[in-house]
């Protein structure tokens, strides 16, 4: 693929690189949380049940701005949304680290104020901005990269983190967060959204948002969609929330939750390159449609069979190959059927049942463990959720919705 073809102009190419920055800071400190829960709890007084509800309300939060922050992005632009977004997630943080984190405090901190920053400087908004400067030909390979970009953020954060966390402990590893939040808010600035986005139609051009998600949610396709992209969020949140927790119970050594972590951010690089690239040669849905049932068979290798440390790296690379490799032919779709005008508006609402799975995912996965002992619950739920996933992707119906001709 000549460069000049994948890149539309300068902007595009600095937009792609900003939001691949965002996500890398966005999601890098986002997905170490579960490795402070001793701390938190041992420093604290934080429960379990405390900790997955907050870490869940964080989740549901970041997808119930999903769509808020579509608008703004949509209307205003991506840099807007997304500065928005740091400031909260600063905040958040910032609070945490001046001695606001135990009680109530705890749940505004940590779930509240990080959950509404992350509804834009997380992965849906950077991506539905990359979206809109790119054609339906190389779409979901420059989505691929900003999602692998945040997948390169996953790798080296738990890496970093569990050094810091031996080294300097858990405050001066807050700190450090602080830092890169306020780079996320420098990077930002350098985000464009084109007024008219790459591919758009006249007949889409005039369609105003209120129609977008009325034509969206009476399209069977687009509520399979987003059905499935729940499963996705239940995984990943019980996955990064419960992981340290679990490994820790079967006896594997300490050091082996972050590894799993850093695994799983190293292939998934791979595993979002490669379902971009392949979503713009093959069908989206079928490609969705083998992801969750992989993850089912990757789950069942892991609970499965005796636990080990070889195991539990093959659990980290496999799981990592398929972790948001849902995001570029998702995202895909989306745009495919119902094009780039209100892809962040649209994809937003895809989003938000990703991120209630999340909540549920993180929170039920504390509940069942402080009910029954274990996460066997959790993991049997996860396995029934994937091969659910791998169905109701099949009905999807590929095509581009043909408007009639608007005066």
């Amino acid at each position: 693929m000549n460069s000049s073809n994948f890149f539309q102009n300068k902007t595009s190419l600095i937009t792609l690189i900003a939001c691949s920055l965002v996500v890398i800071i966005s999601l890098g400190v986002r997905q170490t949380f579960g490795l402070f829960y001793l701390d938190f709890s041992t420093d604290l007084g934080i429960s379990i049940t405390h900790f997955g509800f907050a870490i869940g309300l964080q989740l549901f939060l970041w997808g119930l701005f999903g769509p808020v922050m579509g608008i703004i992005t949509d209307k205003y632009g991506g840099n807007v949304a997304i500065f928005i977004g740091f400031l909260f997630y600063l905040a958040g943080v910032y609070l945490f680290y001046a001695g606001f984190n135990t009680g109530f405090y705890f749940t505004l901190t940590i779930g509240i104020l990080i959950g509404v920053g992350l509804g834009s400087t997380a992965i849906s908004i950077p991506v539905a901005v990359v979206a809109k400067h790119f054609p339906i030909s190389n779409r979901t390979i420059a989505t691929g990269i900003v999602t692998s970009a945040g997948s390169f953020g996953y790798f080296v954060s738990p890496l970093i983190v569990r050094y810091s966390l031996i080294e300097v402990g858990w405050e001066s590893t807050i700190l450090f967060f602080i830092f890169f939040l306020i780079l996320g808010l420098v990077v930002c600035l350098f985000i464009t959204t084109p007024k008219i986005p790459i591919g758009t139609s006249v007949q889409e051009n005039k369609q105003t948002a209120k129609e977008a998600i009325r034509e969206a949610f009476t399209n069977s396709s687009f509520n399979y969609l987003t059905l499935g992209f729940f499963v996705c969020g239940w995984h990943i949140a019980l996955v990064a929330t419960h992981i340290p927790t679990y490994v820790n119970d079967r006896g594997l050594p300490e050091w082996c939750a972050a590894a799993i972590l850093a695994l799983i951010g190293l292939f998934n690089m791979v595993g979002t390159l490669c379902a971009g690239y392949l979503s713009t040669k093959f069908s989206k849905k079928k490609i969705l449609s083998a992801i969750y049932l992989l993850r089912g068979v990757s789950i069942m290798y892991f609970i499965f069979l005796p636990p080990s440390i070889f195991n539990a790296m093959v659990f980290g690379i496999t799981f990592g190959f398929l972790w948001l490799a849902t995001v570029p032919p998702t995202n895909g779709l989306v745009a495919h059927i119902f094009g780039t005008k209100y892809i962040g508006l649209l994809y937003g609402f895809v989003f938000l049942s990703h991120q209630v799975g999340s909540f549920l995912g993180a929170y039920l996965g504390g509940v069942f463990y402080e009910l029954y002992g274990n996460f066997d619950l959790a993991w049997y739920v996860s396995i029934g959720l994937s091969i659910f996933a791998g169905i109701i992707h099949l009905p999807i119906k590929e095509k581009t919705i043909e408007r009639p001709q608007l005066a």
